[in-house]
This record gives structure tokens, C-alpha cells and sequence, in this order.
């Protein structure tokens, strides 16, 4: 029994892994990218405007991953925050509301390319004893997973808490002022989320998003 769910633990975690590891880093890099292209050199600079996941792992966001994709029924993580400076925008608010959306923009892409994957492998069942049909059961799942996953990162950084990137889009829409106080905050937003996620209100919040957006995803793939 032990070994039995010590094997579906690690086939859980091996089946989430790529499209976690490509969610984060393709977030992070789509961060640098856009501020490189709006003025910003920094990202570039620091070498992180690379699909390598070296540069971008978080030792807290990955150890968060395995702790969520055997625990949770819906896996969170985060790579390394990529450095962006505001300085180098002609219009700074504008800039980081430019460069904090597209992560997540980044994640509801890669759910509906893994989403067409998915559909590509479920029309093309391998005939019995075939070299596809060994790994196939484990390409299926990992379409799925990549669908939920990049949805979960989409929505999950795109609540109005800091650090993460939709505090920064609702602090580029705040008055000046009351985008101040507003990121003062933000020295606690890693205790807020941590208790959000304990607590599980934040999956109450986002959860619906999630199987919103899946059905939407459904759709469009029905009708490609």
C-alpha cells in the first residue's frame, strides 16, 4: 500500500511537472519580454529572458508545487520574479500594467494550446501494443493538467493581492495616492496569501474561474 502511493504520488507530480515548470517560466520570461520591449533592459541584463527553467526556479514556489500537487486539487508554484524597473518607461503606470498582464495572459494561452494538444491526442487513440500507446495514458493526462495548471497561474496571479500581478494592474489604475497605500501593503502579502490559501477562500475565488474558463476553452476547441 505504501509503495502504491508513493508511485501515484510521483506519477502526479511527473504528469504536472513540464506544464508547470513551462506556466512559470513562460510567465516570467513574458514579464521581461514585454519591459524589454517597452524600455527596460534589466530582465535581459540579468539573463532571464531565456525559456532555460534554471534561471527562473524559486526554491519556496517549487517546494509550494509539490506540496499542492499532492495535496490540492488545484497546483500552485511560482518561478523566480523577473527584475523590472519602471524607470525606463515613458509612461511607468501604463508600463507595469502592460508588464504585469502579460504573465498571466501568457498562462491562458498555453491552457488553450495544451487544450488543442489535448484534443489532438484524445482524437488519435494508439492501436494496442503500439510504441505510441506506452506513453500515451501519460500524455493525455499531462494535456489535461496542462489546461488546469496554466488556468489555476493565470487566475491565481491575477488577484488584487501583493506580490502578485494584479495588485500591480490595480495599483496602475488607483488614484497616485491611493495606489501608495495601497502597495504598502505589500509587505504582508505573502502572509495574506499563505492564509487566503489555508484558509481556502482563495480557492473559493478562483476555483469558479477556473471551470469557467475550461468550458470557454471546450468550446473553442469543439469548434476548431
Amino acid at each position: 500500500m505504501f509503495s502504491t502511493d508513493i508511485a501515484e504520488s510521483v506519477t502526479k507530480i511527473a504528469v504536472a511537472l513540464v506544464p508547470m515548470l513551462l506556466g512559470m517560466v513562460c510567465h516570467e520570461v513574458a514579464h521581461g519580454w514585454v519591459a524589454y520591449k517597452l524600455g527596460d533592459p534589466t530582465a535581459k541584463s540579468h539573463g532571464r529572458l531565456t525559456l532555460n527553467p534554471v534561471p527562473h526556479i524559486d526554491p519556496m514556489g517549487t517546494a509550494m508545487f509539490v506540496l499542492t500537487a499532492l495535496t490540492s486539487p488545484f497546483v500552485i508554484g511560482w518561478a523566480k520574479p523577473v527584475p523590472v524597473d519602471a524607470r525606463w518607461f515613458n509612461n511607468p503606470r501604463k508600463g507595469m500594467i502592460l508588464v504585469s498582464a502579460a504573465g498571466p495572459i501568457t498562462n491562458f494561452i498555453l491552457a488553450i494550446l495544451f487544450g488543442v494538444a489535448f484534443a489532438f491526442v484524445a482524437q488519435n487513440v494508439p492501436t494496442a501494443g503500439s510504441v505510441y500507446s506506452y506513453g500515451y495514458d501519460f500524455l493525455y493526462k499531462m494535456c489535461i493538467a496542462g489546461v488546469w495548471i496554466n488556468l489555476t497561474l493565470g487566475w491565481f496571479n491575477l488577484m488584487p493581492f501583493p506580490p502578485l500581478d494584479g495588485s500591480n494592474i490595480l495599483a496602475g489604475l488607483l488614484p497616485p495616492r491611493l495606489a501608495y497605500k495601497f502597495q504598502g501593503i505589500s509587505r504582508y502579502g505573502f502572509f495574506i496569501i499563505m492564509l487566503l490559501l489555508a484558509t481556502g477562500f482563495l480557492g473559493k475565488i478562483i476555483s469558479p474561474l477556473i471551470q469557467g474558463s475550461a468550458g470557454l476553452i471546450q468550446q473553442l476547441i469543439s469548434i476548431i
